[in-house]
């Protein structure tokens, strides 16, 4: 049914429990998992200079930080058993991970989500999960954080 299966993967205790939830897609033939994680670019403009934003940025440290992430996450999907590998993207997140899905010929992106307690959060959130399933050239499966 699945045989390359995306897991949008940011560490979180939601990537977290969709990372450790995969293990019921065994009984799937086991698939081919692909740990993704998306550093964003930030393209610098005079606004952004002006608003002090500047010296937040440190993509070098967060590319670090995310490929300790991936190679946890590989790993502990190769303790369970499955063939997986882990890759970065670089840009929008949804645009990238849609791009990589489309790319890899992806059966199914796998996301986890947070739902948010308080009506002006919600509303606020700029929610991964809600944005891949608009945009996504295949199944996406949300696992919602508990």
């Amino acid at each position: 049914m699945y045989k390359r299966i995306i897991l949008a993967y940011d560490g979180t205790a939601s990537g977290q429990q969709a990372l450790l939830g995969i293990k019921e897609l065994a009984h799937w033939e086991w698939p081919k998992l692909t740990l993704v994680s998306v550093a964003p670019i930030y393209e610098m403009d005079a606004g952004f200079v002006e608003m002090g934003y500047l010296g937040n940025i440190n993509n070098a440290a967060l590319e670090i930080k995310l490929k300790e992430q991936l190679r946890k996450g590989v790993k502990t999907l190769r303790s369970m058993g499955f063939e997986a590998d882990g890759e970065i993207l670089k840009g929008e997140v949804i645009r990238e991970i849609t791009r990589f899905a489309a790319d890899q010929q992806a059966d199914l992106i796998v996301v986890g989500h947070k739902h948010e307690k308080s009506l002006l959060r919600r509303w606020w959130s700029d929610s991964t999960a809600k944005s891949l399933v608009e945009d996504a050239p295949c199944n996406v499966l949300i696992v919602v954080e508990k």
